[in-house]
């Protein structure tokens, strides 16, 4: 199966479905028509993948949406359009979790112009191959614990391991399609897809995509009060952390200190205290152990009090005779 496009041979169920597009009635000979995979129910490269409940409902919302160039939102980017879309499974190829390979192929066409034949013939000649889509879903749940990350925390980290499963998404309940774009690289293997979250009122943006958007933003990018709330929330989170995590580094620096002055009393303190700076909290926590063991056999800790044996002086030499 090709992953990228196809050609269509044009029948006049096509043509049909077409016009219901076009303004003014168009023949076989001015429009070219191609399929593309849009996308499938493998894990993509960014752990994220659609189940197939979802393929079937994006197919229907893809029929009408606009091809565009790396989700260009200028109008003059756009080049074709979907007119007929159908979910396939292929039983011969599985997926990395052992399920029949399944995806969206769509039917595309754009007039034959001038304008448009360097790029009809770097299709023909399978230079522009790969495709991603914009849409969103309202459910994005974690293969390990099966929680929607959207609404709440979850402690899984996509790529990782737990229990022998590769953790990942799955982004359920699809409510819109936006567009599909030409890209050079796709997040999904098979066809490519890029994940786009509505932001409005009704729909709020995962943390983890909030903070992806502000580290990869060359603009100005808006969020709802919502999301604002939750950002706040989560550096709120952050700023605790970090102050105990420097009460515990600064403990352990005296720590290291004090046990350095009696494995070590010929070193300044000054020298110590400047290596206890510089090293990773890990590495502190090695040095302060390593200084305890020394300046424990140097100095073994003793109780104040113990208990000592005293034989009793009582010989009862008053009963002896």
């Amino acid at each position: 199966m090709n992953n990228g496009f196809t050609s269509v041979n044009l029948s006049d169920e096509d043509l049909e479905l077409i016009n219901r597009f076009t303004k003014s009635p168009i023949d076989k000979d001015s429009v070219f028509t191609f399929s593309v995979v849009l996308c499938d129910n493998e894990v993509d490269r960014d752990y994220e993948r659609f189940d197939e409940a979802s393929l079937r409902v994006l197919a229907e919302m893809f029929v009408g949406k606009t091809g565009i160039f790396d989700h260009s939102m200028k109008s003059g980017d756009q080049v074709a359009r979907v007119y007929a879309t159908e979910v396939l499974s292929d039983s011969t190829k599985r997926t990395s979790l052992d399920e029949a390979y399944t995806f969206i192929k769509a039917k595309c066409y754009m007039p034959k112009t001038d304008g448009n034949s360097d790029l009809i013939k770097e299709i023909e000649a399978g230079i522009k191959k790969e495709v991603s889509i914009s849409c969103s879903v309202r459910n994005v749940i974690c293969s390990i614990c099966g929680t929607d990350t959207r609404h709440k925390y979850c402690e899984h980290q996509k790529g990782k391991t737990y229990g022998g499963k590769i953790c990942h998404n799955v982004l359920k309940s699809p409510d819109d399609a936006y567009e599909w774009s030409f890209v050079a690289v796709p997040a999904q293997r098979g066809a490519g897809v890029t994940k786009a979250y509505r932001n409005d009122k009704k729909e709020v943006r995962e943390l983890e995509n909030i903070i992806k958007s502000l580290k990869t933003a060359d603009t100005q990018i808006s969020l709802s009060s919502e999301e604002a709330l939750k950002l706040s929330n989560y550096i709120a989170e952050l700023e605790r952390k970090s102050h105990d995590g420097q009460l515990y580094r600064e403990s352990l620096k005296s720590e290291a200190i004090k046990f350095a002055s009696i494995a070590l009393p010929d070193m300044k303190s000054g020298v110590i205290a400047n290596a206890c700076d510089i090293i990773s909290t890990e590495d502190l926590v090695e040095l302060k152990s390593a200084f305890e063991k020394q300046a424990a056999a140097k100095m073994p800790v003793k109780p104040q009090f113990s208990h000592t044996e005293t034989k009793s002086k009582n010989n009862n030499n008053e009963f002896k005779i």
